[in-house]
């Protein structure tokens, strides 16, 4: 690992991702988690402060970079359990049907392989629980997209893999999830080719 990748980009990302106008896109997605959660993609816990304390039990933060989740441990302590698993996305240590919620937001970019991460995700989801997301992705205007597609390999090597064509209601109904309450815009204060989101909230299908 080079210091740009544990150095540098985890301090670069942190502060990213802790914007205003992205925490008033957390504000609205992240507090209708509900029981067990699990969090794919904990990061530096951004989303600590938006968790209902009412309604959550403990959050299970599946974050494999340690410097990452150093970061977590500047935040405020929150009143339920935060449990650290220091694997990747495509390795979920949880049993089928054991949590209630899963949270991924800006996540489904970098995981290597998305389908396999999500596939996981839907394992251990309870039949009545729901996938929040809120995630960045390839854009629906086709301007924006072919300078997605230009920018991409530069781009995904500075961002740890990051990538911007994914297609995020497409891999979650690939994966058998039914979206519901889907939101795309272009959020505020960023460079369109990165700032295409999609949010909303995702079911297991056929359950």
């Amino acid at each position: 690992m080079g210091l740009w990748s544990r150095y540098v980009l985890p301090r670069l990302v942190d502060r990213l991702c802790g914007a205003e106008e992205v925490s008033a896109l957390r504000a609205e997605i992240v507090p209708q988690a509900r029981g067990e959660v699990l969090e794919v993609g904990f990061g530096t816990g951004h989303n600590l402060p938006f968790y209902d304390p009412a309604q959550v039990e403990r959050v299970f933060g599946l974050e494999p970079a340690e410097e990452m989740f150093a970061l977590s441990q500047r935040r405020a302590p929150v009143p339920f359990p935060v449990e650290r698993l220091a694997l990747e996305g495509e390795r979920i240590p949880l049993a089928p049907e054991s949590v209630d919620t899963v949270v991924v937001t800006f996540t489904l970019c970098s995981i290597p392989d998305v389908a396999r991460a999500l596939d996981g995700m839907r394992r251990v989801l309870r039949p009545e629980g729901r996938l929040l997301f809120l995630e960045h992705g390839a854009a629906r205007e086709l301007r924006v997209r072919r300078w997605q597609e230009r920018v991409n390999p530069l781009w995904s090597r500075a961002f740890g893999g990051c990538q911007l064509t994914r297609d995020v209601p497409a891999l979650l109904r690939g994966a058998g999830f039914a979206v519901e309450a889907l939101r795309e815009e272009v959020a505020p204060g960023g460079p369109a080719i990165a700032a295409y989101i999609y949010r909303g909230v995702a079911r297991p299908a056929g359950r």
